[in-house]
């Protein structure tokens, strides 16, 4: 078995990820469909020296894997580049495999919207972009710090785990550090690069409470701070990092919260009616009504307000919905599936609700 001829076949099969798991042939998945290589059932064995066979392409000590029996890093094979996800599975070895851009592609032509983009004029802050795994928010992200990279002199910090896309300094400079391999953590790199003089934080995932807290101080003291979460709309998002927090810290949180928090962009992967992938996005640039919102723990109140100011650079998730099912882009099962608020757009989908609840 070549571990490196199965990854580039399955690359050039439009895969999304890539699994080699003991008991099961080496799958691979195309449009959130599973196919497979062949019968042939991996042993015990087989997924061992695959794994192995990674761990040396990559040129990586696996001991952390050994360790604990998760590891994240990216690999280059053939001027192509992979994440890779070491992991152990009832006591055998296992990975998932996904491929990674070249390069950081046009965001007209992947469906990023401009309201998006124009995050990158910010100057302090914290915008976040949430939604499920696989979702390309890895993605949305690294257009974002391209643009950032070519309009404006900035000097940008990127902790990731693992680093995805490279990029080439042109106005702006670039630091990029791996976890794991160029520093301990996402919250002791970004306690660091307060020291290192950056004008852009790119943090991959806000992932725990120290983190969650470096990240809110940082941008308290004047810096652009952007990150992940794997939540779903503006409500669910407050939530998750104020839950974070023990209760007698709640109330401060929310305050330095309501005060830092510029951009919530929420984005998931659609199938249409011809079997592809499309994107789509709620964006929320946060205004002081919603402010007051967070800081008087109004919450409940967040997702439902975004209507009301759809012409303040917001876009609505379950409007794109509805406007590509309307457009006959995508089936309604689709777009109820996809919605944040799924009762309401199946309600509007029928005819049943005012068009300007979910715009």
């Amino acid at each position: 078995m070549e571990i490196e001829r199965i990854i580039m076949q399955a690359v050039d099969a439009g895969a999304s990820d890539i699994f080699i798991i003991a008991g099961q042939p080496i799958s691979y998945k195309c449009r959130r469909d599973i196919r497979t290589f062949s019968g042939e059932i991996m042993s015990p064995c087989d997924a061992a020296k695959a794994v192995d066979a990674l761990y040396s392409i990559a040129r990586r000590n696996p001991d952390r894997y050994e360790k604990s029996g998760d590891d994240d890093f990216a690999l280059t094979l053939d001027g192509r580049r992979f994440r890779v996800s070491a992991l152990k599975q009832r006591g055998e070895h296992a990975a998932v495999i996904r491929p990674v851009s070249s390069g950081i592609p046009d965001y007209r032509e992947i469906g990023i919207p401009e309201c998006v983009m124009q995050t990158a004029r910010l100057q302090k802050g914290l915008v976040l972009v949430t939604g499920p795994a696989g979702s390309g928010k890895s993605t949305t992200l690294a257009c974002v710090m391209d643009k950032v990279n070519h309009e404006y002199e900035k000097h940008i910090i990127t902790i990731e785990d693992p680093i995805e896309y490279i990029y080439e300094n042109d106005k702006s400079i670039f630091t990029q550090r791996e976890v794991g391999a160029d520093t301990q953590s996402y919250a002791a790199a970004l306690r660091a690069s307060l020291r290192q003089s950056p004008d852009v934080i790119l943090v991959g995932e806000m992932r725990d409470y120290d983190t969650i807290r470096t990240a809110l101080t940082a941008a308290e003291t004047g810096h652009l701070i952007f990150s992940t979460l794997h939540t779903l709309g503006i409500g669910s998002t407050v939530n998750r990092i104020i839950d974070i927090f023990p209760p007698d810290q709640q109330q401060q949180i929310r305050v330095q919260l309501a005060s830092q928090l510029c951009a919530v962009i929420t984005q998931e992967l659609v199938r249409t009616s011809t079997g592809n992938i499309v994107p789509v996005f709620e964006v929320v640039q946060v205004n002081s009504a919603m402010r007051n919102m967070i800081r008087e723990n109004k919450t409940y109140q967040l997702d439902s307000s975004l209507g009301m100011y759809s012409g303040d650079g917001m876009l609505s998730l379950d409007g794109m919905l509805f406007e590509l099912q309307k457009a006959g882009t995508i089936t309604m099962d689709a777009a109820i599936s996809a919605a944040l608020r799924p009762d309401v757009l199946k309600k509007r989908l029928e005819g049943g609700i005012d068009v300007a609840r979910l715009k």
